[in-house]
């Protein structure tokens, strides 16, 4: 039954995955916020461990206390090679889903100007003065909408912009022998069967005896839930796991497309995470890119309280690199393997990290380029700028 009474606030979140709370926890740690009332709706209660997020660091972050586990040494893999990754000075980090949320929870529940409520939101009518927001039980006002649900039509109903999709299944495995190097992550193993597609194999080891198994895929559409799994049990097979038990399983499809979902963005609704385009196009990456979002969006409402939201995006060259890949793997899926494994075979490791995570200059920037196979993205720089 609906309440008649409509609440109104400041700032609503519909939605609150990774970038709506990192956003909300960056504004508390700012104090900026402390006299705005603050409402998250989301469905999902965000008790279960329901994900994994990794990125890699050079200084310690915000987050420091919830890694669960970090590693200066990366696997690269085909079928024709191996190469030992130093990451220095990186590290790779990985965070699990419920240590984020509660340690994010924790925080703002001591904050009253904050409220959570586990609503599911039905309607979004954004009026000249204030943004109406509709849920199965309640009807709310607020003068700025954070927008985080991710509305898969605007992406697929158009075909300017290519739409892959980064979809996986992981087990958490406890093996009865030692099999694992735990100081040593697996980025990416091409040395699985490829059947057209860009599919490898990640494995994060916790200890010698435990580690996360992921069977991944950049394509367009995703697979039956036992080829994963079979494929997963074929990899352990061949590292030599017979025995083990399947403590945890995780599975997702994160849309990989340079679609401008920003455009969406008008006076008082600003998209955000994979709704407003946060996710890496070229590789899923998720955590690094919405931390770097929150902050520049936490400076953009603060520096700018009467502005429209639809100015808060900038497009730069790296979403035009990563259009030039999805291109490419759009139209030949196949030539994935191939082109990961040019960029890491005699890369710089550190130097394609911060390429990935959008900080190198433009001579960096061809140091890395001019590693790939020139033709395919030669024939999809000419396509792009004909289209």
């Amino acid at each position: 039954m609906q309440s008649s009474e409509i609440k109104h606030f400041d700032y609503i979140f519909t939605g609150t995955g990774l970038a709506a709370l990192m956003t909300v926890y960056k504004m508390v740690l700012s104090t900026k916020f402390s006299n705005k009332s603050i409402l998250l709706l989301d469905e999902d209660s965000k008790k279960t461990n329901d994900r994994t997020w990794c990125f890699w660091s050079k200084d310690e972050t915000l987050w420091h206390s919830i890694i669960f586990k970090k590693w200066d040494s990366a696997l690269f893999a085909n079928e024709n090679f191996n190469r030992n990754l130093e990451l220095k000075p990186y590290q790779y980090s990985q965070i699990r889903g419920l240590d984020f949320y509660n340690f994010v929870f924790q925080e703002i529940s001591k904050h009253q100007n904050i409220t959570f409520l586990n609503e599911k939101v039905t309607d979004i009518n954004e009026l000249e003065t204030h943004v109406f927001i509709g849920t199965e039980a309640n009807r709310y006002t607020c003068n700025y909408l954070f927008n985080s649900i991710y509305t898969k039509a605007l992406a697929l109903n158009q075909t300017k912009y290519p739409v892959l999709q980064q979809h996986f299944v992981g087990w958490f495995i406890k093996s009865e022998t030692e099999i694992f190097n735990s100081e040593q992550a697996t980025f990416m193993d091409f040395s699985v069967e490829q059947r057209g597609n860009t599919r490898f194999m990640y494995v994060l080891p916790i200890s010698k005896t435990e580690a996360l198994v992921e069977y991944t895929l950049f394509s367009e559409d995703l697979l039956p839930k036992e080829e994963y799994e079979n494929e997963i049990q074929i990899y352990l097979r061949n590292l030599g796991v017979d025995q083990y038990q399947i403590i945890e399983k995780e599975q997702g499809s994160i849309p990989m497309t340079c679609y401008p979902f920003w455009k969406k963005n008008t006076k008082r609704v600003l998209n955000i995470g994979t709704a407003g385009g946060w996710t890496k196009a070229s590789t899923g990456y998720t955590f690094k890119n919405s931390d770097k979002k929150s902050s520049e969006l936490i400076k953009f409402v603060q520096n700018n309280s009467s502005a429209k939201m639809s100015t808060f995006h900038k497009k730069n060259k790296f979403w035009f690199y990563d259009l030039l890949l999805l291109d490419i793997l759009h139209r030949n899926n196949e030539l994935g393997s191939s082109i990961f494994s040019s960029l890491f075979k005699k890369g710089n490791p550190a130097l394609i990290f911060k390429f990935l995570d959008e900080e190198t200059n433009l001579l960096e920037d061809l140091k890395v380029i001019l590693k790939c196979p020139k033709f395919p993205f030669i024939k999809a720089l000419l396509r792009v700028l004909f289209k």
